[in-house]
């Protein structure tokens, strides 16, 4: 593990390459939180229902897209924004605004949209020391659009970050942090499948906890028996939605599968929406409520953002209720714009709602 501190201010991390051509970061000699998932550039577009119906999308849901219908999708997106994105990448992002240290790993590749995702996670104060991969597939992106209801459907090629190896693991790193955060996401693709649980392992034998988001109900039904295996083997700390949950338990009965969760994790945080979030830990049920908002215009990121919320609390030593009210807090700052990423300091929220 690299214990020399360098400069970590906002500005940039100083940086040299090793020999293997990884961006060598020097890491604090103890990281908040380690993110790893499928780097994606986010592509949003605000459009009507008509829109879904007319190009056959699957409103609120994840689709998995092949290049031709990412470009036939991005052709048609009316006015669309680009934003660095992918869930466990926000969800880092965030970790870093509340003022953490915090660190990524996921793949993209030597193009406009690798070197897009490369710079705006920097420049959010995130350790990502990941080489751009050449003669591959191009950088991951997702086509997201947002209607009136403020439902999002996404649609997303995962391009090279599906190619996650074991080899782009760094073991150093992911035994580094307090908490390891890994996207369920990246069982869509055997290699990532390998590398994530190399990086489970990994930070397991080091004595971390390992966190892990259950990130789409359709993920859930594609991996239901890998997650519940992993939780019951290797997860400390699970987060997911209601919808997510009722999926990994095949019920429609949300106490049932809490309680079925917390019979089998340590530590569970499931956000309910409006209704707010519930943290579940041995015997101890807290409900945490929604921060209320002026107009909720876009749901995107709104579960990652909760998770860096409660894993940067829990990672700076604050107790649950108080992690699980960062979570709310964050949530409410990204639904009440578009985009997955805080547009104000957290920290600075945090401080005004003196959770500080």
């Amino acid at each position: 593990m690299i214990t020399t501190i360098i400069d970590l201010s906002r500005g940039g991390n100083h940086q040299k390459p090793d020999s293997s051509g990884r961006d060598r970061a020097f890491y604090p000699v103890a990281m908040h939180v380690v993110g790893v998932g499928n780097a994606i550039v986010d592509v949003i577009a605000n459009v009507d229902d008509a829109f879904i119906a007319e190009h056959g999308l699957e409103k609120g849901a994840m689709t998995l897209i092949d290049t031709a219908r990412a470009i036939e999708l991005y052709d048609v997106l009316p006015n669309p924004t680009e934003f660095g994105g992918g869930s466990a990448a926000n969800t880092i992002v965030g970790v870093a605004s509340f003022g953490g240290d915090s660190a990524y790993i996921g793949k993209v590749s030597q193009d406009s949209l690798g070197e897009t995702f490369r710079d705006n996670i920097r420049s959010a104060g995130v350790n990502f020391d990941m080489p751009l991969a050449t003669g591959g597939e191009p950088t991951a992106r997702s086509m997201i659009v947002v209607t009136p209801d403020a439902e999002r459907t996404m649609n997303t090629f995962l391009g090279v970050s599906a190619d996650l190896q074991e080899g782009d693991i760094d073991l150093d790193l992911v035994a580094s942090p307090e908490i390891l955060y890994c996207e369920g996401y990246l069982y869509d693709a055997p290699p990532a499948k390998a590398a994530i649980r190399l990086a489970m392992a990994t930070a397991g034998a080091a004595g971390k906890k390992v966190s892990l988001t259950l990130s789409d109900g359709f993920c859930v039904d594609r991996h239901r028996d890998d997650f519940r295996a992993l939780i019951a083997d290797s997860v400390d700390i699970v987060f997911g939605n209601e919808d997510e949950i009722l999926a990994l338990y095949q019920t429609d009965d949300f106490d049932a599968a809490a309680d079925a969760i917390a019979a089998d994790c340590d530590l569970v945080c499931l956000t309910r929406g409006v209704a707010g979030s519930l943290i579940l830990s041995g015997g101890e049920r807290i409900e945490i409520p929604a921060y209320p908002v002026d107009q909720v215009v876009d749901t995107t990121g709104a579960g990652d953002l909760y998770a860096a919320g409660v894993l940067f609390g829990l990672a700076t030593g604050r107790d649950l209720e108080t992690a699980g009210k960062l979570g709310a807090l964050a949530a409410s700052e990204i639904i009440s714009h578009i985009g997955p990423r805080p547009l104000v300091s957290l920290a600075e929220l945090a401080s005004k709602h003196e959770l500080a």
